[in-house]
């Protein structure tokens, strides 16, 4: 019987630090439209929202800002929070925003959350991890839409069962997640995101997975045609208060 509870107690503690099975992620895009926005955003987000979530657990908070902010009229800030706990994820931060006397604007226009499940072939987050390239590196937010669940779930086969991540890692894209879209404005839909050392070598791994074999053949398939609706890509980079 002692040996019984003995060993139960070990399995116990072990399931407590066990690494998580799957993760889920949020993804919070602030929109925004004047620099005076920007640096209250900017001033807010480092110094009051990334220190609440490292508090509660969250300890590598994603921090982007697209490319296209430099000549767009909706500009963004976009949070990538990951975490296995499903309900803390989605819990309310309560915080006071402190504002500063020197801003006339509020300090958004709108935010939207994106809420996700990572795909079973990736079911944990990768992240970059040499700080060195943090400047230079490119990450690359695309956003795949179905014109139905039945393709939507058709797509995602192509993802997993179908082989376009392990295509995707054999050419070395360097994945941050793959993920279900759960809730979101542009359903059904699935989301994923790739990192790169900096441009131009963005640009050289998409000519080859353009020019791959495998993808040829696999995009040929009459099983998975006509399984999306549009596509959306966002290149963005790191700010300098992001956790990677």
């Amino acid at each position: 019987m002692k040996k019984t509870l003995f060993a139960l107690s070990i399995f116990l503690v072990s399931s407590l630090h066990a690494a998580p099975s799957m993760e889920y992620y949020k993804l919070i895009v602030y929109h925004f439209s004047s620099n005076e926005q920007e640096k209250k955003l900017d001033n807010f987000i480092a110094n009051q929202f990334i220190p609440a979530l490292h508090l509660k657990g969250f300890k590598q908070v994603g921090v982007f800002k697209p490319i296209a902010n430099d000549t767009a009229n909706d500009k963004q800030i976009v949070l990538l929070i990951n975490g296995a706990n499903l309900n803390r994820l989605i819990e309310p931060i309560q915080w006071n925003i402190k504002e500063g006397t020197a801003f006339n604007e509020p300090l958004y226009k709108r935010y939207e959350q994106i809420l996700l499940r990572a795909f079973k072939d990736m079911p944990l987050m990768k992240i970059p991890t040499d700080a060195s390239k943090k400047v230079e590196r490119i990450y690359e937010l695309r956003n795949y839409e179905s014109p139905t669940e039945e393709k939507y779930l058709n797509k995602v086969h192509m993802f997993n069962e179908g082989g376009e991540i392990k295509l995707f890692n054999e050419l070395q894209f360097n994945a941050v997640f793959y993920a279900d879209v759960l809730f979101g404005s542009t359903m059904p839909n699935l989301m994923y995101m790739t990192s790169f050392d900096n441009i131009d070598s963005r640009n050289e791994h998409w000519k080859a997975f353009g020019a791959s074999k495998t993808w040829k053949e696999l995009v040929a398939m009459p099983f998975y045609q006509n399984n999306m609706s549009a596509l959306y890509s966002q290149l963005m980079r790191s700010t300098p208060y992001s956790d990677y």
